[in-house]
């Protein structure tokens, strides 16, 4: 199964809080391109996708759904903020994959969860460096819980 890790596109440097800053149009382009990369690479649609609550992230998966086919089913989980712990959030994953069994499944957050989450699902990697609307691409067995880093694109 594939798990794909993005990065929200780029944001305005001010708001009322962090979790309100909206999309820059630069953001907006960007997430759209990505959307089309990743299109490229899908076999079939996107079982599940997790989005952050904040603004920026919610934006970045309105605007790559015109690009992606429809997800299945689309959450909003509190638990991958800036803040969210990797460890919890990948280990949760897990558990939802053993159960579930989806063949792809993505999450659109933050700086720092993205690298550290990328590192805590694939054994033996330094968390790698994620640019606004980055997203990367993991072949995870859910019988083994091996990870396999396949590749990471980045907007142009």
């Amino acid at each position: 199964m594939r798990i794909f890790i993005m990065r929200h596109g780029e944001a305005q440097n001010f708001a009322p809080s962090d979790a309100e800053r909206p999309l820059t149009i630069r953001g907006e382009q960007q997430s759209k391109q990505v959307a089309s990369q990743l299109a490229t690479h899908l076999e079939g649609n996107l079982d599940l996708v997790w989005v952050s609550p904040y603004l920026r992230a919610q934006q970045t998966w309105q605007v790559m759904t015109a690009e992606l086919p429809e997800a299945k089913k689309v959450i909003t989980a509190d638990n991958i903020t800036p803040y969210g712990d990797s460890e919890d959030v990948a280990a949760y994953l897990k558990a939802l994959i053993a159960i579930e069994r989806p063949e792809t499944v993505m999450l659109i957050s933050h700086l720092p969860l993205v690298g550290y989450l990328t590192a805590d699902i694939v054994a033996g990697i330094q968390p790698p460096m994620f640019r606004t609307s980055a997203i990367a691409a993991i072949d995870y067995d859910p019988d083994t819980e091996v990870a396999e880093f396949l590749w990471q694109d980045v907007p142009v």
